[in-house]
């Protein structure tokens, strides 16, 4: 960074001399292409090499996608005419700019407004609403202790505001809400149970090989067996459906939709014979590499899972199907907020395709496991009914408490999965030692009748 002789020796280089300015620019533009519609991917060395800016710019980002609804209530109170048209990363500045000056309290509010400020005034299209910009931050700056306090279910859109109150009960959005703030922490699930390992990754059991990284301070990539393959990222939640398959070591599992592929090592595990199918060539390269940091082998095959022909039939189908993702908005907040989120119709006739596929490819007295990451009934539950009721072949098997370590709450009264993001999985006696938070997941078990 330069310091005050440069800046004035290198006046055209503003952006460069004013430190933490870079940093904001980052986040304002990665933010702007989330809230264009993609997924946010966080920011890694290659993009930024200093590992606090890195760490900076993430959190930025996050903070903002988190109190994305607060924002717009913010937005709402103080933008009487509405965000201005063709603004460029006005709004993305903003949000930017107003994330650190609530809710990242380590910083200092004069200088989360300046740089919020100087941001936009960088862009020549944005450059006439450094007023408009500032006035808005000092007034909200005013107001802080208010807009600190909004009510947890302002964070959510409200049309899942009212659905998930009906759905999961009055109080489920303001501790939906307290899970979406507090985020996601890291879970993996092992090879094999190591206690040397555990230590060494200041980690924590969950359920039965899943275990919990308490705190870390390196990249994934860095931590205790990784590069042996011992272990790989997923979701306490996300490790249940697999291990619900029950059959015979030996058995042949097809595998739809399988990339990136933590399902796929956990059947592997389990020494089925699986065959790997994707409609994407990159994810299943994703796949491939993968499995092969883990050392395990499976027969990949791209192909659309919705529409293929199966040459020998399976003992067991595991679907995953694609859905809404809403079940990872402690992890991946922005599903909340993209279209496609409200825009079911397609991806539950999808979901229909993929489910006959499924069922066709079974063997008598096959298993098939049905699961999506959704909170969704219409993606789940009322899927599994449709099941019941279109294919009268296929009866549930219904889930155990064993199944899934003694954490009974998380079957429902039809014997399905159903997990929450403010569920708590009990690793102890007394619930001394509970641990809070976990994807929303579904899946059920059928059996296709002989």
């Amino acid at each position: 960074m330069a310091d005050k002789s440069q800046n004035k020796k290198q006046p055209k280089d503003k952006k460069q001399a004013i430190i933490g300015l870079k940093v904001r620019l980052l986040a304002a533009e990665r933010l702007q292409s989330v809230l264009g519609g993609s997924n946010f991917i966080p920011f890694s060395e290659s993009d930024i090499s200093d590992g606090r800016d890195r760490a900076l710019a993430n959190k930025l980002v996050t903070s903002a996608l988190r109190y994305h609804g607060h924002l717009n209530y913010i937005f709402k109170k103080t933008l009487k005419k509405g965000m201005p048209a063709k603004s460029a990363n006005f709004e993305a500045s903003m949000r930017i700019g107003l994330a650190e000056l609530l809710f990242l309290d380590e910083m200092a509010e004069h200088s989360s407004i300046f740089l919020a400020v100087e941001a936009i005034k960088q862009n020549k299209k944005t450059a006439h609403l450094g007023k408009l910009a500032n006035g808005i931050l000092r007034n909200v700056q005013r107001e802080k202790q208010v807009y600190k306090n909004l009510p947890m279910s302002e964070l959510f859109p409200d049309w899942l505001q009212t659905r998930w109150a009906n759905i999961y009960g009055k109080n489920a959005l303001n501790n939906f809400g307290k899970a979406l703030i507090k985020g996601a922490e890291l879970d993996l699930t092992l090879k094999e149970i190591d206690t040397d390992l555990i230590k060494s990754l200041n980690a924590k059991i969950t359920i039965f090989d899943s275990v919990r990284v308490k705190k870390r301070d390196c990249p994934v990539n860095q931590l205790a067996g990784f590069s042996k393959g011992q272990w790989w990222v997923q979701d306490v939640a996300s490790a249940i459906p697999a291990r619900l398959m029950g059959l015979k070591s030996g058995a042949r599992i097809l595998d739809m939709c399988a990339a990136p592929g933590g399902k796929t090592a956990q059947l592997l595990k389990q020494n089925y014979d699986v065959v790997a199918i994707d409609i994407d060539e990159n994810r299943i390269k994703r796949l491939e590499q993968n499995l092969s940091r883990l050392n395990y082998t499976a027969k990949l095959e791209l192909k659309d899972a919705s529409n293929f022909q199966v040459e020998e039939k399976f003992d067991g189908v595991f679907l995953d199907a694609p859905c809404s993702s809403t079940g990872t908005f402690r992890r991946h907040p922005e599903v909340l907020w993209q279209k496609r989120t409200k825009q079911s119709e397609g991806r539950v006739l999808l979901q229909q395709k993929l489910i006959e596929q499924a069922i066709s490819s079974l063997k008598d007295g096959g298993t098939l496991i049905y699961a999506t990451c959704s909170l969704e009934p219409i993606e789940c539950e009322k899927q599994a009914k449709w099941i019941l009721k279109t294919f009268p072949q296929m009866i549930t098997s219904p889930i155990t408490k064993a199944q899934v370590d003694e954490n009974d709450h998380f079957i429902d009264k039809n014997g399905w999965l159903r997990t929450t993001p403010d569920m708590k999985i009990i690793t102890g006696e007394n619930n001394v030692d509970d641990i809070e938070g976990l994807d929303g997941f579904f899946a059920a078990r059928f059996i296709l009748k002989v």
